[in-house]
């Protein structure tokens, strides 16, 4: 039986894994589908702290992950694809590993970003096209992009980007926008930001370097155009990978983990939750390594005070 298992390798897991591995905790990380997380889709990350040049998303998750394995962490490759949570020790089913029992358990397995699933879309995932205006609004300064999307989160990243680019264009495939009076009005008043609504996009237009436009069809003539661009933000929202769990954690209506305020506690003693899964405000890398430093430090606190109470009933 392992002291304690993490689920997610991202920023947020590898944290958790740093700080556990020192404390002579010996995590076992299950990396998932997409070892590294999302920065592993970031060319480049220059709003991490300690890198003046910036770093390669890929290249920051394998630095932490060497950091990780020096202190002794150790990683498997594994999907999980059922969890009982209802009885101790806990016991994880593993595509490839089997079922692994655990004393605690961490879970930073992050939240998806929604895509349109377009051609052109996900070949051009940092070539142009992004999830995330917070994370790479600077590298298109003076140019002009595209957002998608109609909630608050697109009305929001619209007026982010305007810091940068000459131009901000939304596109939304309806006429209505789902976003509150408050955000559409923020952003109407916003001199940079022009509207393409009730058009649907129907492809990332790229070179062979970079994202040149997005083809888009008029839902009311049926035409179809190319809005030229130098970028194309897609903000549809986010979907947290919490479905395994079969509703064993506490979530809020969307799917995201809660947590006890001020910790990573979850509803069960023993499971925490760290980065994305439990966070739909920030969705920073940095944010993430914070919380995944608070679940090692709240999972270190358990298996001590458990272990107290083990030995005292053992008497």
């Amino acid at each position: 039986m392992e002291k304690v298992i993490i689920l997610g390798s991202g920023p947020a897991g590898l944290t958790a894994a740093i700080y556990l591995a020192r404390a002579n905790m010996k995590p076992i990380i299950i990396e998932g589908e997409q070892p590294g997380g999302q920065l592993t889709l970031t060319t480049e990350v220059e709003n991490f702290p300690g890198f003046i040049d910036g770093i390669n998303g890929p290249e920051l998750m394998e630095n932490m992950r060497k950091q990780a394995e020096r202190f002794g962490a150790e990683f498997k490759r594994g999907w999980v694809t059922e969890v009982d949570l209802f009885q101790k020790p806990f016991k994880l089913t593993v595509s490839g590993l089997g079922i692994i029992e655990t004393e605690s358990l961490i879970l930073s397995t992050g939240a998806s970003a929604k895509l349109l699933n377009i051609p052109g879309e996900k070949e051009n995932i940092g070539r142009g096209v992004s999830t995330c205006a917070t994370c790479d609004g600077f590298f298109f300064r003076g140019k002009k992009v595209v957002i998608i999307g109609g909630g608050d989160s697109a009305m929001e990243e619209a007026n982010f980007l305007t810091k940068f680019a000459s131009e901000v264009i939304i596109v939304h495939r309806r006429e209505e926008l789902r976003a509150s009076k408050i955000m559409q009005n923020r952003a109407k008043d916003n001199s940079r930001i022009s509207w393409e609504l009730n058009k649907t996009p129907l492809e990332v237009v790229a070179d062979e370097n970079r994202v040149i436009g997005l083809k888009v069809k008029n839902n009311q003539t049926k035409e179809e155009e190319v809005i030229q661009t130098d970028g194309i933000f897609v903000a549809i929202g986010h979907t947290p990978n919490t479905s395994f769990l079969n509703g064993q954690i506490d979530t809020d209506e969307t799917g995201y983990i809660n947590v006890i305020p001020g910790t990573t506690k979850t509803n069960i003693s023993g499971v925490f939750a760290c980065g994305d899964v439990q966070d739909k405000k920030y969705r920073q890398a940095i944010t993430a390594a914070g919380t995944g430093c608070m679940a090692a430090l709240d999972c270190e606190r358990y298996l001590e005070e458990k272990a107290i109470h083990d030995w005292s009933k053992s008497l």
